[in-house]
């Protein structure tokens, strides 16, 4: 078999500088007349940073969206789209969490495809589309789940209640601006358990069933830098260093995503989410150590290496990554981010359907397989 490896049309990252450095640079070298803001509600209600951003810009910005909605909803997608479109700008500047970075993604979609509706948006879910956008993005992470580095977008179909991934070709953004001081205005609790979703991302490319001679290396690496980075930042939450050296961990694990099948933690994960309303950072927290236990028999070297590189070599892996998890203050059991027995019957049943959960490494076959891994999240 011939393999391959693809990387997304991403030009330029920037580490250590502040938003307002880069964007007068960005606007000269790509010669951009009309900029269009998608930004966290958070950031544009609740601090200064977007209203600086308004000053940089002054007559070139010609609209702001900052009504985005956790998990993506189709229909808030679509009200995006259409105010995006009406203003007809030359790039989207995204800032915030994986919810506008999603967004923007499907927008990129809705545009280039001219997609109005929510029946036509869901025709093309999971299913790679090549194309040329008519509109990129540039944008500025406030999170730690890596999205802005990957081809795959996420918008919630309401009625089933289920997140579904759309694919493009170059919908990953333009330009990535890893600006550490403005996620200093993040939650704790958002900014460290989004760090816990770049360690699934680690941990599960790590023991993929893909073969990737990259991703060994940069996975292990990453996790070593969490380990201290983010106990830093616990310990200090003003840590700029610490924080930047979040902001590179995720940068070297989530380069490779798109090349390596996740497996059960994001796959069970998804459905957490959708099913249950979790974000999904919280997600990774409960459901990544019970995976790693569920399939500790089936690579317990693995296993050993992702204990040494989180600092804890006489642990097991699942127990190293609880450590870290209750370190952070994190939640650590389903009961946590509040997902009860009534919902493992409905998760069961679409989880034996998921092309993730069916990746995991240790095959999962059967229903039981399923709870048993419910039922390690729920004791904790």
């Amino acid at each position: 078999m011939i393999q391959s490896f693809s990387y997304s049309p991403l030009e330029r990252v920037y580490c250590d500088h502040k938003l307002e450095e880069i964007i007068p640079l960005e606007i000269e070298s790509m010669n951009i007349n009309k900029i269009f803001i998608v930004a966290s509600s958070t950031l544009s209600k609740k601090t200064k940073e977007i209203e600086k951003i308004k000053d940089i810009l002054g007559s070139k910005l010609v609209g702001i969206f900052d009504r985005c909605k956790e998990h993506s909803p189709i229909e808030n997608v679509l009200e995006c789209a259409k105010e995006v479109k009406k203003a007809n700008p030359d790039i989207i500047l995204t800032i915030g969490g994986g919810t506008p970075i999603d967004t923007v993604k499907v927008v990129q979609l809705c545009i280039t495809l001219d997609i109005d509706s929510a029946e036509e948006l869901k025709k093309i879910s999971g299913n790679m589309q090549n194309i040329t956008s008519n509109i990129r993005q540039i944008a500025v992470p406030t999170t730690l789940s890596g999205g802005e580095y990957s081809v795959v977008g996420g918008a919630m179909d309401t009625k089933k209640k289920l997140k579904q991934g759309y694919f493009g070709s170059d919908i990953c953004p333009k330009v990535v601006i890893l600006d550490p001081h403005i996620s200093a205005h993040t939650p704790e609790w958002l900014w460290l358990s989004t760090a816990i979703r770049s360690v699934d991302h680690a941990v599960e490319g790590f023991c993929s069933i893909s073969k990737n001679p990259m991703i060994s290396h940069n996975a292990i690496e990453a996790l070593r830098i969490f380990s201290n980075s983010l106990r830093k930042t616990k310990k200090d939450l003003n840590n700029i260093e610490a924080r930047s050296q979040s902001q590179k961990a995720v940068w070297i694990v989530a380069k490779n995503m798109g090349n390596v099948m996740m497996g059960a933690s994001h796959g069970i994960g998804y459905l957490l989410g959708s099913l249950g309303s979790v974000p999904h950072g919280q997600t990774s927290c409960v459901m990544l150590p019970a995976v790693l236990k569920w399939n500790e028999d089936h690579h317990p070297e693995k296993d050993k290496m992702i204990a040494s590189a989180l600092g804890r070599p006489n642990l097991k892996a699942h127990e190293a990554v609880k450590e870290l998890i209750v370190d952070l203050g994190l939640p650590s059991k389903l009961a946590d981010v509040g997902i009860g027995s009534e919902l493992y019957d409905k998760i069961v049943e679409y989880a034996l359907e998921h092309q993730i959960v069916l990746s995991n490494p240790k095959p999962i076959t059967k229903a039981d397989d399923v709870y048993q891994i419910l039922d390690f999240a729920e004791k904790g």
